[in-house]
């Protein structure tokens, strides 16, 4: 039995901060990873898709280079190995980098191997039995594969990256963050995309109109969508992937990407050998601390179910940093919700979208702009999209704001830094902006709010 100070079970955008942290203050720290060596982000998730859907707008500019006045001649087309290796490089430098710092570092001893559960502050890996008072979880997800996929060699956002032949015809089940992102970009490439969804509209969680503009512009790229299919059934012959929808029309495709969600690695870790409690979905338990139900373990990122997005993650190390070492003043319930969707045009968004504003009976403020409406947009030949701004009628305060449209990843924070400062609207209403840019869209749009309901 080896005793360490700490055990961390995982390397994703969580847990590696946390080890270098740990070790610059003395401690002895054991550093669990069984896979990839920085998480899902680096690995699977953000690095590697990024990568691609900046290869894709590349396309995009070629194809579209007539409507602003430069004549291309000749045909181009996408590499995928050539772009499969830019990704793989870039992934490759980040976790020697991360390597690097592990193996230099005296306090960590990185051990690669999965972790089980033997008590709740032992856990075996490798054979080898270690413990710790303090326990750190960051084990991440992975997609979710129904029974009915089994045996199909579908693929999923891991797998489809490893891709060295363009699909023909890729179908994606799951018209949300990971079906558009890869539909959009494949079909870029060249690819016949058609995306499936259950429900009326993609991306179910958005206003309507955020929903549709969305659709909309995927489908200028010629994207085809099929709503609605409450009844998808998938088969596989001859390397033809034949789905059938609503018992009545059949898709067939050379490749099916399954996007209908995660679930976390938590299942993986023999967690009935301890008293740590989870939800009915995997989800371990914690507070506002990340505290679980066991005193001296944390669980972080997207295995405690209080976000599944990098920047969740990498929260809550900071809140647990801070608790640690602290005044214990960051806490989960502090942070407000915000995410991006980065389809091209991009979504920002943070705070209540503004069907869940209603819902609670807030009254509300809007401000809306369309993207056609700002000089930088039509400059760059980009109007799809708008600005829509949400304001507590009560307090004055913006309670929930999206960006979709060009720059709106990147504007959509400033936003977020006048909400997190609780701040009046009027601030930001009244500030003077740099011209030409779309973030002076913003001032504009909050400055004529109509009473909504």
């Amino acid at each position: 039995m080896k005793l360490f100070d700490s055990i961390i079970i995982g390397s994703g955008q969580a847990g590696t901060p946390l080890v270098f942290s740990l070790a610059a203050k003395g401690k002895k720290v054991a550093f669990i990873e069984k896979k990839q060596v920085g998480g899902t982000c680096l690995n699977v998730g953000c690095t590697p898709t990024k990568t691609y859907v900046a290869s894709a707008r590349r396309m995009w500019d070629l194809q579209h280079a007539g409507d602003m006045g430069v004549n291309f001649e000749g045909s181009f087309t996408a590499n995928i190995n050539a772009i499969k290796k830019r990704k793989d490089d870039l992934i490759a430098k980040s976790v020697t980098g991360i390597r690097s710092g592990l193996s230099d570092n005296e306090n960590i001893t990185f051990i690669e191997g999965e972790a089980k559960f033997i008590s709740n502050y032992q856990v075996e890996v490798n054979g080898e039995q270690l413990t710790a008072q303090q326990i750190f979880i960051n084990v991440g997800g992975r997609a979710i594969i129904p029974e009915e996929y089994q045996g199909m060699n579908v693929l999923t956002n891991e797998n489809i990256l490893d891709l060295t032949e363009l699909p023909e015809h890729l179908i994606i089940i799951g018209g949300s963050y990971i079906g558009l992102e890869f539909g959009q970009m494949f079909r870029r490439f060249g690819s016949k995309i058609t995306i499936i969804e259950r429900g009326e509209n993609i991306i179910s969680r958005e206003d309507e109109e955020v929903s549709k503009t969305i659709q909309t512009f995927m489908e200028a790229d010629g994207v085809e969508f099929i709503l609605n299919a409450t009844s998808i059934a998938p088969a596989y012959d001859s390397n033809t992937y034949t789905v059938t929808i609503n018992n009545s029309q059949k898709i067939k495709g050379t490749h099916l990407l399954l996007a209908i969600g995660r679930l976390p690695n938590t299942d993986l870790l023999q967690l009935q050998n301890t008293s740590l409690q989870t939800d009915q979905r995997g989800f371990i338990t914690v507070n506002d601390f990340c505290q679980t139900s066991v005193e001296g373990i944390f669980a972080l990122g997207d295995c405690n179910g209080k976000g599944a997005f990098t920047h969740t993650a990498y929260n809550d190390y900071q809140v647990v940093e801070n608790f640690l070492f602290g005044d214990g003043s960051r806490k989960i319930s502090d942070r407000i919700m915000t995410y991006g969707l980065f389809v091209d045009p991009p979504l920002g968004r943070a705070g209540m979208t503004k069907k869940d504003a209603l819902a609670k009976g807030i009254k509300l403020l809007e401000g809306k702009r369309e993207m056609s409406r700002i000089a930088r947009a039509k400059e760059k030949g980009e109007t799809y999209g708008f600005i829509q701004v949400l304001v507590n009628a009560d307090t004055n305060k913006i309670i929930g704001a999206c960006v979709l449209g060009t720059g709106g990843d990147e504007i959509i924070t400033s936003l977020l830094n006048i909400m997190s400062a609780g701040v009046d609207y009027t601030l930001i209403r009244d500030t003077m902006v740099l011209h030409p840019t779309i973030s002076e869209l913003i001032p504009t749009t909050l400055e004529n709010l109509k009473e909504i309901s």
